[in-house]
């Protein structure tokens, strides 16, 4: 064999080794995909020609093994033990009482922790020997785990070799046992369970459940799928090396190409743990992965052999729980509503229950399909879950818990509020009612045109709608154009001076941009980010009505199915014939004058990051796209700004690994020119 092909195959190796350190250890990647991708073709077939030089810890081992017959159980040379919760802060400052009891300390003293965010994953065990991956268990029942080797291999953010990456790193030791929590990102957990449905099958109930079906998977081609990624959070059995502290192992690890969370701290004392536990609740929803808490370590490793164990867990640790955001109650009863565009959504009525400090009485089910496809009963108990602000959904059915009392949840065939047939369009989940004139439809349609982002127009709301509609005085939204003073007047609780108000916040609302016009129409898929995109792109109304779907999808974000939504609606002549009112009525769309501010925001590409005060994130994005830049919701290299809210998410401290510039809501502001 020539010595040139293994000199070649080493340094592939090595150069494919490092560049998946910088992507998925550091989040920095210093070549471009397709240059990683010829590196990884020229590698494998240089081993296909000469198959002897396959070793197990080539980047190519990764992926395309044979399905395991099961799982073999896989001992750990030291037990993994769970850690014990505190549900409050007060259950965290007895924690650090009964360290400094346990210890002989006096109560003043200050004992140092790490800190780091509870990932919502399953936790493994790598075992290393000479810096070769050899064994990657669960952890079972913390004593004897579940060999999970080849799933493991398929992570791509886990090494199979051990280098060191930092030349004051310690050397790799001779065998080192890591501990990480395996995960799902959101946006994986989401694709998964959209899958799952489209397939029949039961969604996951959560990013842990997932990640655990994902990585138990007889079929390491399945695991590869599924885009599992890794936290390390530190080590069990190690030989030839003596860390002195936590801190120390979370420093060295990276050093080694093992990836440790960005988010992690060292704190002074059991306050600054609490605060952190604050500022972490304050930015999981910013996250792209989940958490369910804190985890609270003592710093100095001697005083955890002090401290020592419990009989399933350690003295030193300890889980400081978030409020859940799933728990269990009870279906009293489903309701259906008709939205705007005519969907009809199956609504859960609940026995109420808190979820995350808020009263929960109502969530979605989506669909019927997400019904059928969960077995979901009235009078089950039932998993529901509420993060941020997003509506509470049902997760599953306790079905262990039925009495056999339970009801069939039967979809209605006919609209709930105006009696006509429902209709389904092929390859879509939801029936929707096609009576344009539908009233149910109609209040929801007035009501978001009449919205803050859409037409703007002040004092129309649910009780207003109702009222014109229920007197006959508005039967599609151009008709508030046409209403007169007096007919406000009509309407119960209404004296001279709010029907006035009233009358002149419609015709205020006259003066508007094509943007906002587009999405008050409420054209299905079209949101205020795609309103901007489009008025940019034909600049008037004519030109995108007349558009072509080809035309469409030539605008940057807009897909088949966007086009499609699109046309359809302004080829519909009731719509067409709505829209001729409007402008009828006088609407007149301003030219927003954005040429001299254009140089500022052309070809620059902005993030996101934690809550605006001055504005939504879509409006901040409505912005920039206005303003001829454009937006992202991924930090790279070409990002050109971060704009960093309160309570920032990963993308900030993805930015500053990357050197990508950040800059305040204020800053982002003054170049918008609205200081």
């Amino acid at each position: 064999m020539p010595q040139e092909v293994i000199e070649r195959v080493k340094k592939l190796r090595e150069e494919i080794e490092y560049h998946n350190y910088r992507y998925y250890v550091l989040d920095s990647p210093v070549i471009s995909d397709a240059e990683y991708d010829a590196l990884m073709r020229e590698l494998r077939e240089l081993e296909e020609r000469y198959p002897e030089l396959i070793t197990p810890d080539s980047p190519t081992q990764r992926v395309g093994f044979k399905p395991a017959e099961g799982f073999k159980e896989v001992p750990h040379a030291e037990p993994m033990l769970s850690l014990d919760d505190a549900m409050n802060e007060n259950e965290v400052l007895e924690f650090d009482k009964r360290i400094k009891k346990f210890l002989g300390f006096p109560e003043n003293t200050s004992i140092e922790y790490t800190v780091e965010p509870k990932i919502d994953g399953l936790a493994v065990e790598l075992v290393y020997e000479e810096g070769i991956l050899k064994v990657g268990a669960t952890r079972g029942d913390g004593y004897v785990g579940e060999d999970v080797t080849l799933n493991i291999k398929t992570i791509k953010s886990i090494p199979l070799k051990l280098k060191k990456f930092d030349e004051n790193s310690p050397e790799i030791p001779p065998r080192i046992d890591v501990r990480g929590e395996v995960y799902l990102n959101k946006d994986e957990f989401e694709k998964i369970n959209q899958e799952r449905i489209r397939r029949g099958e039961p969604p996951f109930a959560n990013p842990r459940n997932a990640a655990a079906g994902s990585l138990r998977q007889l079929d390491p081609s399945i695991t590869a799928k599924r885009k599992l990624d890794i936290f390390f959070y530190g080590i069990g059995k190690i030989e030839g090396y003596t860390f002195k502290t936590q801190w120390e192992v979370l420093q060295t690890l990276p050093k080694w190409g093992l990836k440790v969370n960005p988010l992690v701290k060292l704190v002074k004392n059991i306050q600054e743990a609490i605060a952190y536990h604050h500022e972490m609740e304050k930015k999981r929803q910013e996250l792209p992965y989940e958490i369910d808490g804190i985890v609270i370590k003592v710093n100095d490793l001697f005083l955890w052999e002090k401290l020592g164990t419990k009989a399933r867990s350690p003295r030193y640790a300890i889980a400081y729980k978030f409020q859940p955001t799933q728990v269990t109650t009870k279906l009293l009863n489903v309701v259906f509503q008709v939205g705007r565009t005519g969907a009809i959504t199956p609504v859960a009525i609940l026995k109420p229950v808190q979820i995350g400090g808020v009263i929960v009485e109502r969530a979605t089910l989506h669909n019927e399909d997400y019904i059928k496809n969960l077995d979901i009963k009235i009078g089950d108990w039932v998993l529901v879950q509420r993060a941020g602000d997003v509506i509470p959904q049902i997760i599953m059915p306790i079905k262990e818990r039925r009495i056999g009392e339970e009801k069939e949840i039967k979809f209605p065939t006919e609209c709930p509020r105006c009696g006509t047939k429902l209709v389904k369009k092929p390859g879509e989940a939801v029936w929707r009612c096609p009576n344009p004139n539908c009233y149910a439809s109609l209040i929801r349609k007035i009501l978001h045109f009449a919205s803050r982002n859409a037409m703007n127009i002040e004092g129309l709301g649910e009780k207003v709608a109702k009222d014109l509609v229920d007197r006959g005085l508005v039967e599609n939204i151009a008709d508030l154009y046409y209403l007169r003073l007096e007919d406000f007047l009509r309407l119960p609780g209404f004296a001279y001076k709010k029907a006035k108000n009233l009358y002149e916040a419609i015709q205020k609302s006259k003066k508007t941009n094509l943007a906002r016009f587009l999405y008050a129409l409420g054209i299905r898929h079209v949101g205020e980010a795609m309103a901007q995109l489009l008025a940019q792109k034909f600049k008037t109304l004519e030109n995108l009505m007349n558009s072509s779907m080809a035309d469409l999808m030539t605008v940057e974000g807009v897909g088949y199915e966007v086009a499609k939504s699109i046309v359809e609606f302004f080829r519909n002549e009731q719509n067409r014939a709505i829209i001729k009112r409007l402008l009828d009525a006088g609407i007149i769309f301003e030219e927003e004058k954005t040429e001299e501010v254009i140089p500022k925001l052309q070809g620059l590409t902005f993030v996101f990051t934690g809550a605006l005060k001055s504005m939504t994130r879509d409006q901040a994005k409505a912005r920039v796209l206005s303003l001829g830049g454009k937006v992202s919701d991924h930090v790279s290299k070409n990002i050109d700004y971060v704009v960093v809210g309160e309570a920032p998410g990963s993308k900030y401290q993805k930015a500053l690994t990357l050197g990508v510039k950040t800059i305040t809501e204020e800053e982002f502001l003054k170049l918008i020119g609205e200081a």
